[in-house]
């Protein structure tokens, strides 16, 4: 995107601001540029910054001709040092002096009395602001939702810990419900870090709402020490309350609740449905209650780095309402996936749910503002929490925790990464002969697979049904039989059409289903012209540095500049500062240089590059294999010039090893097991880091990218960056790469390969080959989950002084491919993805 270019459609709406009525105090405005910087969609002197551990977007609402914006802080009920902003329509930033921070995430227009009330503010149409007290209110704001008998004049605030408080919207006085489990007793002002209270199982409260005659709550966790590590044990809770008396619903994690209403509640409370999105460790959850129940639905997921059992990658997912005025619009975000979300979804009509685009932004609430949309989101967590990984070293996060908005068109939610997405309703577990799963998710691909394993003692048959209208009516598809201890695949032709579909095995026994969807990547593998003028990685210079967001306030990105010649030896190294108004300057400070030379330096011997691929020994001990890309990434890599992995959205990484950029999510959402490809290129990039939620990165050819608006050159021409934001990388080519978990290996007869990454790749070429004078049977297994039982995809058996040469189909999904042999010998198996 250029420089800019979303300028006219927000200056286009600007009433000459002078007259308009306010009464700010003057210097709480900051002054933007009279043209400000704009990169992507991101304005740099837009981003805000705190001084606690994580800065998130808790909610992004218009009202009052403005957009209102609140920033929050990790674990903060009493209030933090995060603020309530103002953003005008010729883009100042008014940090409002009324406030007082904490952790809030809440938003709801009380229509009766004309407020906006987004987290313990609450906004009159003349933009005054009143504030409700966290000392007689504490808590994690984390929602709003219509009061149950009286919604005209008061509503109902709820806390993360299950604080639950009525507050009268004339006079903002609180009455406390329930109390918040951060208030210990007998002291009040104790504040504690407990996580849960002691109305609901589970843990980290998320979503609320009303309706049907109840308030429904969510929690989206676990807390316990088990929590921080796995990701699949059980965890968190939707539940209901009826004004009395509290209901679970369901032993799941849950985040986002909401209806039709959105932000304004149901406009027809008695009859209107309720909408719930959550997951486990299987699939994405989605609930729907209406007639007095509740009705639940799976749907795959396209990113796993939500995933933990503790709840805290999971960034409040929305369902809103993106239209305009007599268009409802509505999109849902849940686990890194646009998805078109009809707005008259039922139990009844559950039709009309497609995927959009995949994203790797952390986006914690959005919304349409004039003529696009406005994310708000989670960039840069000084602390990192659990984020720590062997690969990444021992490097330091971010100075100052910091975030931003991003401002896009509405046609970008369909032109961002490929819907390729997967889910299982059935993981290893026992299932009952004649019940049928949950209804999954079965249009909107172009491919689709299922994989099917029985691990019992009999065969057994299982039925697909497919409900074709979403009208929860469902008719045979087909039938499949699998013999005892054996997985088959079962692929789905255009013409098997259907909203949703379900299996019913024949008996009881142990099963794995689960599904893989996969889109047409259409993508190029040529870099887009926004990357012109990143080094090529065979370039004899190029311009490095190691970077870092500096804190104590200084909200600018340091940068230990680097020029490297043709044998990658450093010629200079010197200290420059990247400003909010994009300036790149030198600056004199010796003691920030070193700071960044010792703790950004990029680790040795990170991961092992042989002759066949890209081994990887995670911090659970396991062994993964990636595809490799141009060779000369090889003496980089070990000589420890380009960085391989760091956080650049919060609580989730970027792994950028031997030409691929992949999306790596935590250790204790699956680490390795759930990393996916981005896009593949040709680059030196030196370093990359977040900063006021852009996606910057060094390594830049001295010759080239003078006219990219994305390229950032000093005045000295010494230091250069580029700057753009993380899905941009979608841009920089489909992933394509080679390699194999064996080549002229050695191998043990019977003893499988290590795993070698396959998913989400495109023409997809297998070669085998072995030394032997006879033949020898390759047996090749997949593994569509990451966290599933391996599953005998074919037996080959190859000739002596033969090649097996076979190109998988369109249609074939797995995460990972594995190979043994039915006698030792030296072997090749060798992947090409184009």
């Amino acid at each position: 995107m250029l420089k800019n270019r979303f300028t006219p459609w927000i200056l286009s709406i600007v009433v000459a601001i002078i007259s308009c009525k306010t009464d700010k105090p003057k210097e709480a405005a900051k002054k933007s540029p009279e043209t400000p910087f704009l990169i992507s969609g991101v304005y740099p002197h837009l981003a805000y910054y705190n001084k606690e551990g994580e800065c998130g977007t808790g909610a992004v609402v218009p009202w009052a001709d403005r957009l209102w914006v609140v920033s929050y802080g990790p674990h903060l009920p009493y209030g933090s040092s995060d603020k309530l902003y103002e953003i005008t329509p010729d883009l100042q930033q008014i940090v409002r002096p009324e406030s007082t921070g904490g952790t809030p995430a809440n938003r709801m227009i009380h229509k009766e009395s004309n407020q906006l009330f987004i987290g313990p503010y609450a906004i009159d149409d003349q933009r005054n602001v009143r504030v409700i007290s966290y000392k007689e209110a504490p808590g994690r704001y984390t929602g709003l939702a219509r009061h149950l008998t009286d919604p005209a004049s008061k509503l109902y605030v709820a806390t993360m810990e299950e604080g639950f408080y009525e507050v009268d919207a004339k006079t903002l006085q609180t009455t406390m419900l329930y109390q918040d489990a951060n208030v210990k007793q007998p002291k009040e002002d104790d504040i504690s870090t407990n996580q849960h209270g002691s109305l609901l199982p589970g843990a980290h409260g998320k979503g609320v709402y009303s309706g049907q005659g109840v308030m429904v709550y969510s929690n989206n966790g676990e807390a316990s020490q088990a929590a921080l590590k796995q990701f699949d044990i059980e965890a968190g809770a939707l539940a209901e309350w009826n004004g009395k008396d509290w209901k679970l619903v369901r032993r799941n994690q849950f985040v986002e609740v909401t209806g039709p209403g959105g932000i304004y509640g149901n406009p027809n409370p008695e009859s209107d449905p309720i909408w719930a999105t959550g997951w486990d460790h299987k699939s994405v959850l989605l609930g729907v209650r209406d007639t007095g129940k509740w009705t639940f639905f799976r749907l795959p997921k396209a990113s796993h780095s939500y995933d933990g059992a503790h709840g805290w990658n999971t960034e409040w997912p929305r369902i809103r309402d993106i239209g305009t005025p007599g268009k409802p619009d509505y999109l849902m975000t849940m686990h890194g996936m646009f998805w078109k979300f009809p707005g008259n979804f039922s139990s009844a009509n559950a039709s009309g749910i497609r995927p959009r685009s995949s994203y790797l932004k952390v986006i914690g609430d959005f919304t349409r503002w004039n003529d696009g949309l406005v994310f708000g989101c989670d960039d840069s967590a000084q602390k990192e929490f659990l984020n720590k990984r062997k690969v990444k070293g021992n490097i330091e996060g971010p100075g100052e925790s910091n975030s931003n908005l991003w401002f896009t068109t509405v046609d970008l939610l369909d032109q961002l990464g490929p819907t390729t997405a997967s889910g299982a309703v059935w993981l290893k577990e026992s299932v009952k002969g004649g019940v049928a799963s949950e209804p999954f998710l079965f249009s909107g691909w172009p491919n689709r697979t299922a994989w099917v394993s029985n691990q019992g003692k009999q065969a057994v048959t299982f039925t697909f049904e497919v409900d074709k209208e979403g009208k929860g009516t469902f008719t045979t598809l087909r039938s499949v039989k699998v013999e005892p201890y054996t997985a088959l695949q079962v692929e789905f032709s255009e013409k098997d059409q259907g909203e949703w579909i379900r299996a019913i095995p024949d008996i009881t026994t142990v099963a794995t289903l689960h599904f893989s969807y996969s889109d047409t990547d259409t993508r190029k593998s040529a870099s887009d012209q926004i990357f012109t003028g990143l080094a090529d990685v065979s370039s004899t210079q190029a311009i490095g540095g190691l970077l870092y967001g500096l804190g104590d306030n200084r909200r600018a990105l340091g940068i230990a500049t680097t020029l490297f010649d043709g044998n990658n030896q450093t010629v200079t190294s010197s200290y420059y500062e990247l400003s909010a108004a994009m300036k790149l300057e030198p600056k004199e400070d010796a003691k920030t240089l070193e700071f960044i030379n010792q703790k950004f330096a990029i680790p040795q011997q990170a991961v092992t590059i042989d002759s066949s691929s890209v081994l990887v020994i995670d911090d659970l001990g396991r062994r993964w294999r990636l595809p490799m890309g141009n060779e000369a990434f090889t003496n980089l890599t070990n000589k420890a010039s380009l960085r391989i992995a760091r956080e650049v959205a919060t609580e989730r990484d970027l792994f950028n090893c031997m030409g691929t950029f992949y999306e790596l999510p935590a250790e204790n959402a699956d680490g390795f097991a759930k990393i996916r490809p981005v896009s593949s290129h040709s680059f030196r990039i030196h370093d990359y880091a977040s900063y006021r939620g852009l996606l910057v990165m060094t390594g830049i050819d001295p010759q080239a990218g003078k006219d990219n608006p994305h390229i950032i050159v000093s005045q000295d021409g010494k230091a250069a960056l580029w700057a753009g934001v993380i899905d941009d990388l979608w841009k920089m080519g489909k992933p394509t790469g080679k390699g194999g978990p064996w080549k002229n290996t050695q191998v043990k007869a019977n003893t499988p390969s290590d795993p070698y990454l396959i998913g989400f790749y495109d023409k997809r070429k297998l070669s085998l080959s072995h030394d032997l004078k006879q033949s020898v049977t390759f047996h090749i297994e997949v593994e569509p989950i990451g966290h599933g039982p391996w599953m005998s995809y074919k037996k080959v058996t190859v000739e002596a002084g033969q090649t097996y040469e076979y190109s998988f189909p369109d249609s074939f999904q797995a995460r990972w491919i594995r190979f043994s042999t039915d006698k030792a010998t030296t072997a090749t198996a060798w992947l090409t993805y184009e």
